[in-house]
């Protein structure tokens, strides 16, 4: 293998590598995020529901499911119409 190919190959596996590692949350910014209920499009929730009636991300059937939550940046929450930081009693 030319060196210019391994060269190329490295940097490209090394670029991959870093980028994959930013993505991570650190837990300074886990500390950072709250679970926002009662906003979530349908499939779109970040995992198990309020009810217990799933375990998974992107199982919400309706758009604004006040089970159903969303992990936001702290604060954020408070500004949207319907959020909640608690799970919302179905009417």
């Amino acid at each position: 293998m030319k060196t210019t190919k391994v060269l190329a190959l490295t940097a490209i596996s090394t670029a991959l590598s870093l980028s994959a590692i930013s993505l991570a949350p650190t837990p300074v910014q886990a500390k950072e995020m709250e679970k926002c209920y009662g906003v979530v499009k349908a499939g779109h929730n970040d995992c198990a529901n309020a009810a217990g009636t799933h375990s998974c991300a992107g199982h919400a059937t309706t758009d604004g499911d006040a089970g159903e939550w969303l992990l936001l940046p702290k604060g954020t929450c408070d500004k949207l119409v319907g959020g909640s930081t608690e799970p919302k009693a179905k009417n």
